[in-house]
């Protein structure tokens, strides 16, 4: 059986910044993103690995 939005290790999180502009992520746990309010970026999380690619983040 497979979780729909596993938990983020909070350790590996406070470790990942927005490759944009370096600066902190949020997890939101509704949408299962890494948010990025300086860059309005949002990051997907699949399988629960972040894609931390520019390209492949949601404009907010």
């Amino acid at each position: 059986m497979t979780q729909q939005n596993p938990k983020i290790d909070p350790k590996m999180l406070s470790s990942l910044v927005c490759p944009k502009t370096r600066g902190p992520l949020t997890h939101d746990t509704e949408t299962n993103e890494l948010i990025s309010k300086k860059a309005k970026l949002a990051y997907p999380i699949r399988d629960g690995v972040p894609i931390m690619l520019v390209h492949e983040a949601r404009a907010l």
